[in-house]
């Protein structure tokens, strides 16, 4: 019902915009100041919604009312230019360059386009040109690694899950292109279906964003937004790139074409990569952590001066080895699972012959994971406001195969549809205060296929929330607040399981429920609750920005955290959940200070966080004191809920001397500390439950970069840099029946070089690059990297437990654009 009323609503807004018309037409180049360069930069009239992009000429046509406007110039790394002119007309504009992240333009978790200088929100942006510098093999890590206060959940380099401030899971929003990102994300060994060589820039919001995208945002956002074809000159253009990493001898590749004539464009990729089994000084080989991931996405889209509309395809497919860490107990060589769980002995599994330790062929225990994803985006001006749309199908297929003896037969076989919708109006500027009101959501349905274990039951869930955010900007100040209401209605029927007869568990239904299992009981239940923000930005002088926000943060628990009851092979959890658990809240408070210099930018940002109703998982032992293994050789979870608190403070500066162009040094930190304010919890478990799980170690990152060769026409980049990550010894973790322990400290030193040439119009043509990531071959393990966990002993004869990162890594990538 509710994407139909939204289908009703664009189609009357595109009716009040035919009948809308225009009478003048101004024309503008835009480009750099210093070299020259045409910039394809972002165009507005101020006060109104008018707003386009420049294309990679650096020409823009805007069109509107006869006589005098003010206009807005942005671009990323340059400064806002802001000029009066006059309709009809032709004019040049100059930007000048700045290092300063505070000028970029973000769309992420405010209402309309603003700088980042303009929003209390505390965001980062990482570009294209920033994620193919370093070496990555999935899209969180190529977007995660230089943002201070970000980290991610691993389960080998291929399985990355974003965590922000110490909350992951179902509390961090992944958006693609600003559609929600819905698969089965709870689940540790659960990736982002997203290929990396399709987002052009991300933006990640650090905070509640609940105001904007309802429950799930109450820690953050992290939007990856794909590029669109920019060069309208009716002329076929296109990219491709091929990278090639020692460890695990991955190679990837994409290609991609694109069109664009009068508004008219469209685009194709398609992409591929594969690797073996990675390697650290420890493990050596660590087996089954080899994947192979295809990607292919379309685009078709009409842009006009008072519209944009878009409609994209994606599908994401990827067969990803599952490793359980089982080794011989005295060589802690690896061995593998040839029989069911129930004769299997850990102790008398066979070596991996060492064919099987470096090959791109896929085991038969894996996971198989298809994404398909389509959406239509779009937006009209009516006058001098604006309306926006979006609606959006996902369908999310999970297979994990983990039998050994019938290898067709998948122990996990969940298939999720997910219907998106948004439809948000920006009401006219007017004398500097604008406001926007949305309503958004989706309707899911899961269904468990084909299947013998089933952790959660199939499902139904209705959401939608709406919001109305307030903006008014002073000379100096910027005041931004909102509200937010959500409703989520989630119900599931009474859910049967029995033996089928050949020794596996299968669904049944009613009334075929004879000697049945009553696995889940019918469940419906309605959840609501209420987020909203106030905050502000003052800019003290040229140099000073000061920001400051308080938001409160709304999370419904998610489906395993209330109906789980059964494992997850992949994850080798048995998770038990907890049908009467009541939704989180949080309040936190965001100060954030900004010294912006020409020869230097300095930050700090602090934050308190304090959560109640917060839901964690907890390790189950048995009376003896071993792991409670409700299914042989796999450990038992139960979800908690109780209070938190988390804050800390993350700082960092840039020096970059304009009499040293070629000089440009970087260095940040991120202190985090999450601790347990239940009472009830501390009393009864003591000192142990004395802190949060997953929280991230303190961490500095320091980079050095030199440009060889300054800009020149045909020369965009030359450069040699190197990195330093340190990461102190976490100390503080959730300790509880060993559910986390202590994680040494270590320090990564990284190093990197590569050139970037123009063509003749001053457009990227190619670049070359080469990295070393972990270049002296340190043996670590990260706090939040599960494989530290996948221990079969007590003890072991080198003292080393469980599964190590990744050791050192050499890449090599080329980008080719025509």
């Amino acid at each position: 019902m509710a994407i139909r009323i939204l289908i009703v609503l664009a189609g009357m807004g595109m009716a009040a915009i035919t009948a809308y018309a225009q009478d003048s037409v101004f024309t503008g180049l835009v480009k750099d100041r210093k070299t020259g360069r045409v910039l394809p930069a972002s165009v507005s009239f101020t006060g109104t919604a008018n707003h386009m992009a420049a294309d990679s000429n650096g020409v823009f046509v805007m069109t509107g009312a006869a006589g005098k406007h003010t206009i807005r110039i942005s671009h990323t790394g340059y400064f806002d230019l802001t000029r009066e002119i006059r309709l009809p007309g032709t004019a040049d504009f100059l930007l000048s360059p700045t290092e300063t992240e505070l000028e970029q333009v973000v769309v992420t978790a405010v209402a309309t386009a603003t700088r980042i200088k303009r929003t209390p929100v505390s965001i980062a942006i990482v570009s294209q040109k920033e994620m193919n510098r370093n070496t990555s093999s999935n899209v969180i890590d190529a977007v995660l690694k230089t943002v201070p206060g970000i980290s991610a959940i691993t389960t080998g380099p291929n399985i990355s899950k974003p965590l922000i401030r110490g909350l992951g899971y179902t509390r961090v929003l992944t958006l693609y292109d600003g559609l929600r990102q819905e698969g089965q994300q709870w689940g540790d060994e659960h990736g982002v279906e997203i290929d990396q060589y399709g987002v052009a820039k991300a933006e990640i919001v650090k905070g509640p964003a609940s105001l904007m995208y309802g429950s799930d945002a109450i820690a953050g956002v992290v939007n990856l937004i794909p590029g669109l074809p920019a060069i309208n000159d009716a002329k076929l253009h296109g990219d491709a790139l091929i990278e090639y990493q020692s460890n695990n001898g991955l190679i990837g590749g994409t290609a991609s074409l694109q069109y664009k004539r009068n508004g008219f464009m469209w685009s194709g990729r398609f992409s591929d990569k594969q690797a073996g089994n990675y390697r650290n000084a420890v493990d050596g080989r660590v087996y089954n952590t080899g994947f192979t991931e295809r990607n292919f996405s379309a685009l078709a889209g009409l842009e006009k001066p008072k519209s944009k509309n878009y409609i994209q395809f994606n599908l994401y497919n990827n067969l990803q080895e599952i490793p359980d860490g089982s080794r011989d107990s005295l060589t802690r060589l690896f061995t593998y699972q040839v029989q069911e769980p129930a004769t299997d002995d850990i102790r008398s599994r066979p070596l991996v012959p060492a064919s099987r330790l470096f090959t791109y062929s896929i085991s038969s225990l894996h996971q198989h994971i298809q994404h398909t994803r389509l959406y239509h985006k779009s937006s009209w001006q009516v006058g001098n406001s604006e309306l926006s749309t979006l609606i959006g199908f996902q369908q999310n297929r999970r297979r994990e195969y983990n039998h050994p003896t019938a290898t067709y037969q998948p122990g996990l076989d969940i298939q999720l549809n997910t219907y998106n919708y948004e439809l948000k109006y920006a009401f006219p500027e007017w004398s500097g205060f604008r406001l926007t009101y949305g309503v958004n959501g989706m309707y899911q349905d899961n269904r468990n296929l084909d299947a013998t274990d089933f952790p959660i039951p199939d499902y139904n869930l209705f959401d939608i929330g709406s919001y109305l955010v307030a903006k008014k900007d002073f000379k100096k100040w910027v005041i931004t607040g909102g509200i937010r209401i959500d409703s989520r209605d989630i119900r599931w029927a009474d859910f049967y399981t029995r033996n089928s007869g050949t020794g596996f568990i299968q669904q049944v239904r009613f009334p075929d429920t004879l000697n049945a299992t009553h696995n889940f009981p019918s469940y419906r239940k309605n959840f609501s609750g209420a987020s909203g923000s106030l905050g502000f930005v003052y800019n003290a002088s040229g140099a000073l920005t000061i920001k400051a926000n308080i938001a409160r943060g709304y999370r419904c628990p998610s489906i395993p955290e209330i109906g789980s009851d059964g494992l997850d092979p992949g994850a080798r959890i048995y998770y038990i959940g907890n049908r009467n658990f009541s939704p989180e809240f949080n309040w936190q408070a965001d100060l954030g200070l900004f010294l912006n210099y020409p020869d230097a930018d300095i930050n700090l940002e602090l934050f308190n966080n304090a959560i109640s109703n917060y839901i964690f998982l907890q390790k189950l032992f048995a009376p003896n004191g071993q792991p409670l293994e409700m299914v042989p050789g796999n450990f038992t979870y139960q979800y908690l809920q109780g209070s938190a608190r988390i804050y800390g403070a993350e700082a960092g500066w840039i020096i970059h001397p304009r009499v040293w162009k070629w000089f440009h040094l970087q260095q940040n930190m991120a202190m985090i500390n999450g601790i347990n304010t239940d009472k009830s919890s501390l009393k009864l478990l003591g000192d142990d439950a004395k802190y949060l799980p997953l929280i991230p170690a303190f961490r500095t990152a320091s980079r050095l970069r030199i440009t060889l060769i300054d800009q020149q026409p045909r020369i965009e980049d030359c450069f040699l840099q190197t990195e330093l990550e340190t990461y102190a010894t976490q100390n503080r973790f959730y300790a509880v029946d060993n559910t986390e322990t202590a994680t040494p400290g270590y320090a990564l030193v990284n190093i990197g070089a590569g050139i970037s040439f123009r063509n003749k119009k001053g457009n990227p043509f190619c670049s070359l690059s080469i990295t070393a990531n972990n270049l002296f071959d340190v043996a670590y393990q990260s706090h939040q990297n599960r494989l530290k966990y996948f221990e079969y002993y007590q003890q072991s004869p080198n003292n080393r437990s469980g599964i190590y990162n990744i050791g050192r890594n050499i890449a090599a990538k080329l980008i080719v654009n025509w």
